[in-house]
């Protein structure tokens, strides 16, 4: 207790001097800081490790298609061993301990999504840095906000604060960090959310601009204009966004569930890291993040592509160079999968990137080539990457300015805007979730945009179960069943076997007509006497579910049944007087 003292002392003077809105935005800048300088330091590791490897590599070599394998096995080792605690997708995770653990992070994952994926990504995994980043930022956050003992809002906007300032470093974007985590993170956005979250994406940013000046994970300056003749080249390249976005989506979760069914942790990340590699020897553009890629493919270098392909190798047919491409985005998503499912540490924003990237190439290439046009094959580029971004991650506006600010100008922000919204629409039409929010959806683990809903899942069902009934057994009689009346307050029983086994239900209303009838109360099992419950509720169900149950039946109590073991009844009263204190609680927060 003693080293508690200094921080209560510093919080009755904060108290005293400082208010709790002036208090969270010094707050916000700190977490932007620290954001920022993880954003950093992480990037400078893995283009360390990157630089390292690459010196071990001759033109002629081709031991780097066996680096991801290394950098996957590396990571498993150190999450299963040091860090306890499994990779997947990070943002995912967030979005789960905001709706189900009162936005309360583990320690761990201030650094442990750092380490991993400067493994798993210096070494070639398939994936990018933003989705650890964040994770790393969000984890500061709640953290500094668990620390100085703020309540649940206020520690979810802080975790808001961490994943902005985090984008805005790694891309030197604040704009784009600030709807990013409107968009991605932060399910209610109110005003007074704003300056914060502002201050956290500048204070990141500058900390990102003062340590790497320019040296960002991706940047380009424009070189041809807008044309408004191409507006229906961008039309039919934001639906085609839209149709890779949902191959992308549907593709991962297939692959990552295929290889879930290899149950060895080590086994998985061998033939996750050998799959990975067979592919990155045949389509060498899929190696790392992908932004070199990019870069050649806007600085009209495209042919360069093909350099270590075991098989393409020096070739500049403008058809094999297409076919290449087209291989390129088939295999990206199940590149980016193999990463992620095999134990690696990593997440798809980049993919989602680079696939857009080539996606937009692509398509100006095979445009020019039937048409015999000259639309721009950099502009459509990058276009591209915002469609594919928007139609994965479904956060268009976050896809918008961050291309915006990452060409510095906002000379293409009509045909972004425009591929943005016809991506979104079109993957949304066969996807309802994206690829972070589907499975917790599903599951009922995050509700978004329905505050009652949002409200009732917070509450722990486990919490509210009711004990105090009495329970009887199916062989005694009316005599011993009135005996339990005289001493109980409740006009429920409960009819279980010797191994607690619900057989049945008896209420006070089945036995009110007999119960004074002495001749019968001799003769009258319990048995005959019980009937089924409407329906039975596990302790594992989600509230909306429960709730659903109450409503279909009609009945206000139902017992709770564990694996055939009686646990006790829930109350639709109590689960009502339960909801109307936290929501009396949230909106006081």
């Amino acid at each position: 207790m003693k080293h508690e003292a200094p921080l209560i002392k510093f919080l009755v003077w904060r108290m005293k001097h400082i208010s709790n809105k002036n208090f969270v935005l010094i707050l916000a800048g700190f977490i932007g800081l620290l954001s920022g300088l993880a954003a950093v330091i992480l990037k400078e590791t893995v283009h360390l490790i990157q630089h390292e490897l690459r010196s071990l590599i001759t033109l002629e070599s081709y031991i780097y298609f066996a680096f991801p394998l290394v950098g996957i096995l590396l990571t498993v080792l150190i999450s299963n061993h040091l860090l306890k605690e499994s990779m997947g997708h990070g943002i995912t995770q967030i979005l789960y301990d905001i709706s189900k653990r009162s936005s309360l992070i583990r320690k761990t994952k201030m650094y442990s999504r750092m380490l991993t994926s400067a493994l798993t990504v210096g070494f070639g995994g398939s994936v990018g840095l933003e989705a650890p980043i964040v994770v790393t930022g969000s984890a500061i956050g709640s953290n500094v906000g668990r620390f100085v003992h703020l309540n649940y809002k206020k520690r979810t906007l802080l975790i808001g604060c961490g994943a902005a300032g985090a984008i805005s470093a790694i891309f030197n974007s604040p704009v784009a960090g600030v709807i990013f985590s409107m968009e991605v993170i932060l399910a209610d956005v109110t005003i007074g959310m704003f300056i914060p979250l502002l201050i956290a994406s500048v204070t990141g940013a500058l900390v990102s601009l003062t340590l790497l000046g320019d040296d960002v994970l991706f940047s380009f300056r424009l070189v041809d204009s807008f044309k408004a003749s191409d507006t229906p080249f961008y039309i039919l390249l934001g639906i085609v966004c839209g149709l890779v976005s949902v191959y992308f989506t549907r593709t991962t979760y297939k692959v990552e569930e295929l290889i879930s069914q290899v149950k060895n942790t080590y086994g998985k990340a061998i033939v996750g890291g050998i799959l990975l590699g067979i592919i990155i020897l045949v389509f060498p553009p899929i190696y790392g993040e992908g932004y070199d890629t990019i870069k050649l493919l806007l600085a009209g270098k495209q042919t360069e592509i093909f350099n270590r392909s075991l098989f393409f190798n020096d070739l500049n047919e403008l058809w094999l160079l297409l076919a290449f491409i087209f291989g390129v985005i088939l295999i990206k998503p199940v590149a980016s999968a193999l990463t992620i499912g095999s134990g690696g540490s990593g997440g798809i924003f980049a993919p989602s990137l680079f696939l857009g990237g080539v996606t937009g190439f692509l398509f100006a290439a095979i445009s020019n080539t039937i048409t015999g046009g000259s639309i721009s094959t950099s502009n459509f580029t990058l276009v591209g990457m915002c469609g594919i971004m928007s139609g994965v991650l479904y956060a268009p506006l976050t896809a918008i300015f961050l291309i915006a600010e990452i060409t510095s100008g906002y000379e293409l922000f009509v045909p972004l805007m425009l591929v943005s919204a016809i991506a979104f629409s079109t993957s949304s039409f066969f996807e309802k979730h994206s690829l972070y929010t589907k499975h917790l959806i599903e599951r009922g683990d995050l509700i978004q945009y329905d505050k009652d809903k949002q409200v009732l899942s917070q509450i722990d069902l486990t919490k509210i179960i009711e004990k105090d009934l009495l329970t009887i057994k199916p062989d005694e009689n009316l005599n011993a069943l009135v005996d339990l009346v005289r001493i109980s307050n409740r006009n429920i029983f409960p009819v279980v076997t010797e191994e607690n086994e619900l057989v049945g239900v008896i209420t006070l209303d089945d036995i009110r007509d007999i119960m004074f009838d002495q001749e019968k109360r001799d003769i009258t099992s319990v048995r005959s006497l019980m009937h089924s419950a409407p329906a039975e509720v596990s302790p594992h169900e989600n509230m909306q579910s429960v709730m659903n149950k109450f409503e279909k039946t009609g009945a206000w109590n139902l017992p709770v049944i564990d694996e055939g073991v009686y646990k006790g009844f829930l109350s639709k009263s109590r689960i009502f007087n339960t909801y109307r204190t936290k929501l009396i609680r949230t909106n006081r927060e």
